[in-house]
Order: structure tokens, then C-alpha cells, then sequence
């Protein structure tokens, strides 16, 4: 049941995703794939881009490695689009015996900002992802994945998504900053690939 579920949910947020088009001047179709990562992700500074009015944002990488042919086959058409990859079976057996894949994941998983920037997320991978801010990491629209990640409690913010909150591949979804503190950033399809930022003035 909780595949059938798994099977029904992701083929609906990659249609829903593609349906999101870059602003002008962003990236609107799919980059080169990303490269398979080891399943621990290293720390690494968040890089500064561009930006209007000489504020600089910070890019975040949304990243997977996922295989087109049997992504497709286990969950449907279209679910992947990039080159080669994991394996669907791969990625279930890892995600079993982890509870994280480490080639889905933001880079960086960790960040220090100023209020006032904002964080672009690009979705470097062949999935749909999310870039949602939540109060507290849990798990995310698909309980299948969710169970096999070990966040069977769903982050509140997961369950209120909107049509432009899916990132498609190649696109970018953006987060202005306003205040300090900690903040969290999660996938509501992926709930392990995270991101925690300490923002200052």
C-alpha cells in the first residue's frame, strides 16, 4: 500500500513541478547530471551569486543521481530526467539500510547569511525537489519514503505545499532572508536532504 502511494505522489509533484517556468535571465531546462556522491555529504561554504542591487545570494545545489530507466519503470514516466545513475532498486536498498541517499542532498547541507540575501536553489538533478523552510525537519508527502527514512512525523509545512513550491530539474526556486536566527530548509519529497543556516544582520 505505502508504494502504491509512493507510485501515485511522485508522478503528480513532477507534473506539477514542470509546470513551474525560471524567471527571465534564470536556468529553464535541464543541466548536466549530477555526479554520484559517497553517502556522507561534506560540509562545504555556501557560494555567493549574483544578485540585484550588488546584494550577493547564496546558491544552494539541489542534488540526486537518480537512473531515468528504472526511476521511470518503478514510479512512472518522466519521474527522472537526467543521464544514468542509481538504480531505483539501489536507492531503496540504501535508503533501507541508512535512512538517507546520499547523493540527494543540498550543498551545502549547512550555511552562515545576512538578512537581506536570499538563497537560490538550484535543482541540479534529475527529480522534482523542494526547498521548503519548516520550523522543525520531518517527513515529507510520500510516506513510503518517509518510513524508510525514518521520519514517519510529517513536517506541518510539507502538508500546506503549493504548485511553485516543486522545483523542477534545472530550474531555481528563491528565499529571501528577513530575519536572524536558524533556519531550516527541507525537501518535502526527499525529508533527508536538509539544510541549516545560522543568519545574522
Amino acid at each position: 500500500m505505502t508504494l502504491r502511494v509512493l507510485f501515485l505522489i511522485a508522478p503528480l509533484a513532477l507534473a506539477v513541478g514542470c509546470d513551474r517556468s525560471a524567471p527571465p535571465g534564470e536556468i529553464a531546462g535541464p543541466v548536466a547530471p549530477s555526479s554520484i556522491a559517497t553517502t556522507s555529504i561534506a560540509a562545504a561554504p555556501a557560494t555567493q551569486v549574483n544578485a540585484p542591487a550588488g546584494r550577493q545570494d547564496v546558491l544552494v545545489n539541489m542534488q540526486d543521481a537518480c537512473d531515468p530507466t528504472t526511476f521511470d519503470a518503478a514510479v512512472g514516466p518522466g519521474t527522472c530526467v537526467r543521464a544514468g545513475g542509481v538504480q531505483f532498486s539501489q536507492f531503496i536498498a540504501e535508503l533501507t539500510r541508512l535512512g538517507f541517499v546520499g547523493p540527494w542532498h543540498f550543498a551545502p547541507p549547512t550555511g552562515n547569511v545576512r538578512v537581506g540575501q536570499s538563497f537560490v536553489a538550484l535543482n541540479k538533478g534529475g527529480e522534482v525537489h523542494t526547498f521548503t523552510e519548516v520550523d522543525e525537519f520531518g517527513g515529507g508527502i510520500v510516506p513510503f519514503l518517509n518510513d524508510l527514512a525514518r521520519v514517519p512525523t510529517v513536517a506541518p509545512e510539507c502538508a500546506a505545499l503549493e504548485p511553485d513550491d516543486f522545483v523542477a530539474p534545472g530550474t531555481t526556486y528563491r528565499e529571501d532572508i528577513e530575519q536572524t536566527g536558524t533556519l531550516k530548509f527541507q525537501c518535502c519529497i526527499h525529508p533527508w536532504m536538509r539544510l541549516e543556516a545560522k543568519v545574522v544582520k
